[in-house]
């Protein structure tokens, strides 16, 4: 069942993460081995949570790589679904979608 305007896995990873263990962004991003800027993006929804970053979140103890991932996609699919009647497309025929 979808999700109905999921968080953006950068808030879950501020409140669920960062916020309990009283982390700076700064502080944060030094244990994950990345910028503070990248870091910044992510909780500020700029960026996305890519493969490496869901190893690093992982590494961190904070759930498994496959969780944030599965995140990212419910939170991108969900927006993408919103503005579906302004993608144009042709239908091809006899071609069946399982």
């Amino acid at each position: 069942m979808p999700m109905h305007d999921p968080a953006h896995p950068g808030d879950i990873v501020r409140e669920e993460c960062l916020l309990p263990l009283g982390l700076s962004v700064t502080a944060a991003a030094e244990g994950l081995g990345v910028s503070r800027k990248t870091l910044s993006s992510l909780l500020n929804g700029r960026a996305g949570v890519s493969p490496e970053m869901a190893i690093r979140l992982e590494k961190a103890g904070w759930s498994r790589a496959e969780a944030w991932l599965k995140l990212q996609l419910a939170y991108d699919l969900w927006h993408a679904r919103k503005r579906a009647d302004t993608i144009e497309v042709t239908r091809f025929p006899g071609v069946v979608v399982a």
